[in-house]
């Protein structure tokens, strides 16, 4: 499969976050591929997006959504979780689509374990949960998801159709209006696999 390059990434965020839809994240863990079909994302952007971790400006945690595209910006919340980012967009603005669910495609076994033997349908049906199945953390905060020796990384597989994708308000934000009513989630139409 070809791997997303960086000019994937250097888009507009709305559209990258439709497009990733379909698309596969891979992480390799001790020489083996993990897998899964991205079903469902959140697009985060620009400082005047009061939900966006960027809305206060720069600091050292988003630093890396100001970075480069094709960049990962992972961060740690509730003292527990961590939640996988895709940057995009110009390098300087701060964008990103947060990777909110997967179907599982590849190292299902493992993903269940690190899950404590949940169900397929909960083992990546949530930001937190899918960090957790594919063991995605904090060292990967800033990681290049286009380089060719990347461990984390997304590849081209099939694309879904208009018809298919549904889109509704951000889940679990904070901000103004607009933020908490933008239809910035975009996932899957009666994909099994979607955060509930």
């Amino acid at each position: 499969m070809t791997r997303l390059s960086r000019d994937y990434f250097a888009r507009d965020t709305l559209i990258v976050a439709r497009d990733l839809l379909g698309q596969r994240l891979v992480r390799v863990l001790d020489g083996a591929r993990l897998s899964g079909r991205i079903v469902e994302v959140e697009a985060y952007v620009g400082e005047e997006d009061q939900a966006c971790h960027a809305r206060f400006g720069r600091t050292e945690r988003n630093a890396p959504m100001y970075g480069p595209p094709g960049h990962a910006y992972v961060y740690f919340v509730y003292g527990m979780h961590h939640c996988l980012n895709v940057v995009t967009g110009r390098e300087g603005y701060p964008a990103a689509v947060l990777i909110r669910a997967l179907e599982p495609l590849e190292g299902i076994e493992g993903m269940r374990a690190r899950r404590g033997g949940r169900p397929d349908a909960q083992l990546m049906s949530g930001p937190a949960r899918l960090c957790q199945a594919l063991d995605v953390g904090r060292q990967f905060d800033g990681a290049d998801l286009c380089a060719p020796d990347a461990l984390l990384f997304l590849e081209e597989d099939a694309a879904i159709p208009a018809d298919a994708v549904a889109a509704s308000p951000r889940v679990g934000v904070r901000g103004d209006g607009v933020a908490l009513t933008v239809p910035w989630r975009l996932y899957v139409r009666d994909s099994r696999y979607v955060s509930r």
